[in-house]
């Protein structure tokens, strides 16, 4: 995730896979909708790079840029419909729940399909192997993982070796390692990295002939769903105190960001690593299921332990309508 402080005037301390920094501003909406293809013979190449070592050593990106920015940023459109796509968990999803509520973040022991649909995200980000995290949802082509829009491109570059590994356990991938045939991103992100907008997606390759979330399962997705309601936030922070091994969970009630973004707000103290995670609303305990309606994306430093994440509203929808038919 991102952290913004202050320091003359106020820094933003983006992190996002990541405690890193980016810029926001307005642009219009250019189309169609960014996207990033993958050739076979590079994803056979991703496959081979991640191995248990790689995984456990890419860490967090620590990234600073002024924030004068934070003036301009662009509030996501609204009034769209409300549209919900159901979850589709997977046989075998067994589930332990219910846990405490609320949950300022710990490991997730409640079982059940969050723990098949979540997984971290690897990446080659400017030469260094990062990660983020990311949630597989119900689509049409059962290959659509959503994330962080940094967590496919940041700083004007594509990211690289990228794969989606569900269920992650400390360099073990038990229901394997899932290489991006495409990774797409919002208008807006992809203009002037925008924080409203910062939702990314990819579309994964089948492995051993199955797609993914014929392995997974997939949760459901919502857009346009509205603002203040229960959440539950997962992800696998990897900068202290987490060190990446684990699906860690913050619950709680969500409201508005007052400050500078149009964003959902959570009590939570995860950390770099769970940028792309999923925040689910009528998310069940028992059985591990909800609506996917934004993922982890910032956090003030000014104000701890505090999550961040994009309202999901037209232009998220666009994306991942545009995902689940590639």
């Amino acid at each position: 995730m991102r952290r913004h402080r202050t320091a003359a005037g106020i820094l933003l301390a983006v992190g996002a896979l990541l405690t890193g920094g980016l810029t926001t501003a307005n642009a219009a909406t250019p189309a169609p909708l960014p996207a990033h293809e993958v050739p076979a013979a590079v994803q056979q190449q991703a496959a081979a790079f991640w191995t248990a070592d790689r995984m456990r050593s890419a860490v967090p990106l620590d990234l600073h840029l002024g924030a004068s920015a934070l003036k301009s940023l662009k509030a996501p459109k609204s009034g769209g419909a409300a549209t919900t796509v159901a979850p589709t968990p997977a046989a075998g999803s067994a589930a332990v729940g219910p846990t405490a509520f609320p949950q300022a973040g710990g490991p997730w022991t409640g079982g059940g399909a969050v723990v098949k649909t979540s997984g971290r995200v690897f990446f080659t980000f400017q030469g260094r192997t990062a990660s983020c995290s990311g949630n597989a949802v119900t689509s049409q082509n059962a290959s659509t993982v959503i994330t962080a829009g940094h967590c496919v491109k940041y700083q004007g570059s594509w990211h690289t070796n990228w794969v989606f590994v569900p269920a992650y356990n400390n360099g073990q991938a038990p229901y394997g390692q899932w290489t991006a045939s495409k990774t797409l991103t919002t208008p807006q992100w992809e203009a002037s990295e925008d924080i409203n907008y910062d939702v990314g997606a990819a579309v994964v390759a089948p492995l051993n002939g199955q797609t993914l979330t014929s392995v997974t399962g997939a949760q459901g997705i919502q857009f346009n769903g509205g603002y203040n309601k229960q959440m539950y936030a997962f992800g696998f922070p990897a900068a202290s105190p987490y060190d990446g091994t684990k699906l860690i969970h913050c619950s709680g009630n969500s409201s508005r960001d007052f400050l500078f973004s149009q964003d959902h707000s959570l009590g939570c103290n995860m950390t770099g690593g769970s940028s792309g995670g999923p925040w689910f609303t009528g998310f069940s305990e028992t059985a591990g299921t909800g609506l996917q309606v934004s993922v982890n994306s910032f956090g003030y430093t000014f104000l701890p332990n505090r999550m961040f994440g994009p309202y999901f509203g037209n232009d998220a929808k666009a994306l991942y309508d545009k995902a689940q038919v590639s």
